[in-house]
């Protein structure tokens, strides 16, 4: 596919006032460039959901990013309000890539069931809630890399094919027991 516009947003209170530095923001741009990417946005925010929701509104709306990846502010702290800014924002949700994020992270660390994080789209742009912890972030975008290319492409209105690259064709007209004429889903 054509290469996609990314943003990358920390959300911190610590990393805005200088007092720590943005491991998670450049582990996001290491991993995400695995894939055929620009990165077009990178800024740092206090964990206000105003100041997360206007940088939100503006990478959608101005920017028109294809992806925006958040670090941070995801969990039960009292400060973490990066799903409400996020939700704020979002149009449609995406709930099985933070579901797929959550599950197989628990595999590992149970904490992980704890984290709100939501993904969701805004006319062409998806935005995903990573973790805050530099190993979280890589693992969890790791996981959603293989699926992210796809998805913008549905979400950018290029591609209206359910079909896995990886299914032969003649399984995918019957493994639900029904026929994927393009027609019906519009």
């Amino acid at each position: 596919m054509a290469m996609f516009t990314v943003g990358i947003l920390t959300i911190s209170d610590a990393v805005s006032k200088g007092q720590r530095h943005d491991t998670s923001g450049e582990n996001i741009e290491r991993t995400i460039s695995r894939l055929d990417v620009r990165i077009d946005a990178q800024d740092v925010v206090p964990d206000e959901r105003d100041q997360i929701r206007a940088t939100l509104l503006d990478w959608c709306d101005n920017r028109r990013l294809d992806l925006i990846l958040t670090t941070g502010g995801t969990g039960l702290g009292p400060r973490d309000v990066t799903p409400e800014a996020t939700r704020d924002v979002i149009q449609r949700e995406v709930p099985g890539l933070a579901e797929l994020m959550r599950m197989e992270s628990a595999k590992a660390n149970i904490h992980a069931v704890l984290s709100r994080a939501v993904v969701g789209t805004r006319g062409t742009s998806l935005i995903v809630n990573l973790p805050g912890s530099p190993k979280a972030v890589v693992e969890d975008l790791e996981l959603l890399l293989p699926v992210l290319p796809h998805a913008i492409r549905i979400n950018r209105g290029e591609q209206a094919d359910h079909t896995p690259p990886s299914a032969g064709h003649n399984r995918s007209a019957d493994h639900d027991g029904h026929d994927h004429n393009h027609g019906h889903h519009h």
